[in-house]
């Protein structure tokens, strides 16, 4: 490949593995760009990823620098910090015209001008490798569209700008866009991981006046505290936990249950419990993207109850990201505390341990933190 850069890379095997391995990462054509990575968070769907078909370069969450730039490129400068994000609305069809640019109709691939197919993007072994959600961010180097591309602040630590680009959007998204928490709502957040912090935070921003965290780890609950829940409650393992939390938030909404609730453990068994914690007219979402089959009690949806699985926090990059960003300017959205770990990539199998575990809120791989 013409002015290819070697870039060492985590590869899955479709089978659950994966080999850190060096790939060949080619030149930015039209529309495209070259990012040296500075850091990349570490995801549930990052482990998903490793039973899809491969071999994929993987990662999807991460920030680093503008190493390169392809023709009719003119925003963007090599040097600048950028985020990247995988849901990139392209304003004209069906979806982006009805103001649900998460849901574009070709969020997908290269710029058309260079399509991978006949142009591959990146080689392993000598073969044509697909990148994760297009970006592949466990790796020293990626190539991606500009419009994946949104620039960052010089001050802000990459190491924590990374998990902007998935994880805090949507949760943070789902409590504002999705779910639109208003003034004084009620909101039950069900897991207070990385997505469900993010939701406790933008609860807060939305002005909840009552934000109960549940959770089975005291740690993650005094977390979940320091963010923004007024009320946190420790789910057990016995057969009856769910019940019980739902009976205690009946006790904190004078009996009605909450406006609000989200499941954001990552378990499919738990993917209908926020319907447990919800008025009649409330709603219920599901943030984990879970998958498997579950049985589910239908009178849980009764009466006018909405159940919803948001993409990605109803993203659209161009409003969204400078919001996160002021907020984070004024102190109302803490990413900093949300990084408990950060890795090395030939540590990345310790990180996964380390999240499924519930170790961290959110692992970072770090690359190089030169600047470009």
């Amino acid at each position: 490949m013409t002015d290819a850069i070697s870039s060492l890379a985590a590869i899955s095997d479709s089978h659950g593995g994966f080999v850190i391995d060096n790939t060949q990462v080619r030149a930015p054509k039209h529309g495209e760009v070259r990012v040296r990575m500075a850091a990349a968070g570490v995801c549930h769907t990052d482990h998903q990823s490793l039973q899809w078909d491969g071999p994929l370069v993987l990662g999807h969450e991460g920030a680093g620098w503008i190493e390169s730039i392809g023709p009719n490129v003119t925003d963007l400068a090599v040097g600048q910090p950028v985020l990247l994000n995988w849901a990139i609305p392209c304003g004209h069809c069906l979806p982006c015209q009805h103001a649900h640019g998460h849901l574009c109709d070709r969020t997908q691939g290269l710029s058309p001008e260079s399509p991978s197919v006949d142009s591959p993007h990146t080689l392993w072994r000598h073969q044509a490798v697909r990148r994760s959600f297009n970006l592949g961010t466990f790796s020293q180097y990626t190539l991606v569209r500009a419009s994946a591309l949104t620039r960052l602040p010089e001050h802000l630590a990459l190491d924590e700008a990374c998990i902007l680009g998935c994880g805090v959007m949507t949760g943070v998204g789902s409590a504002i866009q999705s779910a639109q928490v208003q003034h004084g709502d009620t909101v039950v957040v069900l897991g207070c991981g990385g997505v469900g912090l993010s939701v406790v935070q933008g609860a807060r921003i939305a002005g909840a006046s009552t934000i109960i965290a549940l959770d089975k780890r005291i740690e993650s609950l005094d977390r979940a505290s320091s963010m923004g829940a007024t009320h946190t409650w420790r789910i057990t393992d016995d057969g009856d936990a769910l019940e019980a939390a739902a009976a205690h938030v009946r006790i904190l909404t004078q009996g009605r249950g909450a406006d609000h609730a989200f499941e954001a453990t990552g378990s499919h068994r738990l993917a209908f419990a926020p319907l447990k914690f919800i008025r009649h007219g409330g709603t219920a979402l599901q943030l984990s993207g879970a998958h498997g089959e579950v049985s589910v009690a239908m009178p849980d949806f009764w009466w006018d109850k909405r159940y919803l699985t948001p993409l990605y926090g109803g993203c659209h990059p161009e409003r969204d990201f400078p919001k996160l960003l002021r907020w984070i300017d004024e102190g109302q959205l803490d990413v900093a505390s949300m990084v408990t770990r950060r890795y090395k990539l030939p540590q990345l199998q310790a990180a996964m341990n380390d999240m499924l575990s519930g170790r961290n809120i959110k692992g970072v791989i770090v690359f190089d933190q030169e600047s470009a």
